[in-house]
């Protein structure tokens, strides 16, 4: 009977002892995981995500200062100023010449009005001197010149002809000069008081 209880209780200390171990087995079992989902890779057609990129902050040490635009005002043109007017005499000083003689003589002609000095006749149609805005300071004036003989009483005077025309410049007397077998002359200035007429020599 003892042997028989002896007995019984060995095999329910067998089957306790399988009965832990099933169990400590089950609870030391790996636990299978689940593996992440694979990427889907993305259609041709289907549209691309888009990512928010960052702006460039600028380096406040190294910010440059942003120049403003110049303001502009409408200038309008500032007109020319007028040449100055050349001044106008009434009377021309006039020096002759008689090359055969050597004589010579200084006399005043005015404006408009003939002289004569020996066969020639001096009219002068102007006389003006240069102007402030000029160079050089310069008087010219604009000569006829014709030549006359004298009448002799009982002949009839010859007709007389014109031998000089043009300007005069009394600092250049060498650039328009008179042109004549007898007599020069030339001009010697521009003046506006009364003329006197050269004495007429016989």
């Amino acid at each position: 009977m003892r042997r028989g209880a002896i007995l019984g209780a060995s095999v329910l200390a067998i089957g306790l002892t399988t009965v832990g171990v099933a169990s400590a087995r089950q609870s030391s079992a790996p636990v299978a995981l689940q593996a992440p989902a694979a990427p889907v890779a993305p259609t041709p057609d289907a549209p691309q995500p888009r990512v928010a990129v960052p702006a460039p902050q600028p380096d406040p040490q190294f910010e440059q200062p942003v120049a403003k635009p110049a303001t502009t005002r409408a200038v309008t043109p500032a007109k020319p100023a007028e040449p100055a007017k050349r001044g106008r005499s009434s009377v021309a000083i006039i020096q002759a010449l008689d090359k055969v003689t050597t004589e010579t003589m200084r006399f005043e002609a005015p404006v408009g009005q003939p002289i004569r000095y020996k066969t020639l006749i001096f009219t002068v149609r102007a006389c003006e001197t240069s102007a402030s805005d000029e160079v050089a300071p310069e008087s010219t004036a604009y000569v006829m010149v014709d030549t006359q003989p004298k009448a002799v009483a009982g002949r009839v005077a010859p007709p007389g002809r014109q031998v000089y025309k043009g300007w005069m410049y009394a600092n250049s007397p060498g650039m328009n000069p008179l042109q004549h077998p007898v007599y020069d002359a030339w001009l010697i200035a521009c003046k506006t008081s009364a003329p006197v007429a050269p004495a007429e020599k016989r």
